[in-house]
């Protein structure tokens, strides 16, 4: 395992400079879900939430939350994303609403974490806007399913199916 490199000789944090790294082409994918009673999808998925159409408020809050990831992540970068996915649809089991994102940026980092911000907030949103009616939701598997450019080069999920 390499070294942390938020931190400095002396174990302080610290942001990585990458300044020197040449800017390419970098993109995430990351997914999520939000599990809920049977009742409580019919609800969502029918747009008549008790706060509105869920899945199109949720994509909203997805890439806000995406475009904002360095304010709410400390060593994140503030990155001039070029574009943000945002889908929400109805789990292939019927369990629920699954989220995933797709983050790019022309670049010196990587936006994973952009990705993965803007899956957990359209969760966390959908778990809002249905909260009066099924408090036991839950909200689960926040994943990076592939990233691609940069350095490290790019990366599958194993398994996973795209």
């Amino acid at each position: 395992m390499s070294e942390l490199t938020h931190l400095d000789a002396q174990g302080r944090p610290r942001m990585v400079d990458v300044s020197a790294k040449a800017e390419n082409t970098r993109v995430a994918i990351a997914a999520g879900r939000v599990r809920m009673n049977a009742d409580t999808l019919r609800l969502a998925l029918s747009g008549d939430g008790p706060k509105g159409d869920v899945a199109n408020v949720a994509v909203v809050a997805g890439i806000q939350a995406a475009k904002r990831t360095s304010e709410l992540i400390p060593m994140c970068h503030p990155l001039p994303i070029t574009g943000v996915s945002v889908k929400v649809t109805a789990s292939a089991n019927g369990a629920g609403l699954d989220v995933v994102a797709e983050v790019k940026v022309t670049g010196r980092t990587g936006v994973e974490m952009e990705a993965l911000t803007a899956v957990s907030i359209a969760c966390l949103t959908i778990y809002d806007m249905l909260k009066s009616a099924d408090k036991a939701m839950v909200v689960e598997d926040i994943r990076l399913l592939e990233k691609r450019g940069g350095k490290s080069g790019d990366w599958l999920r194993p398994g996973e199916v795209k």
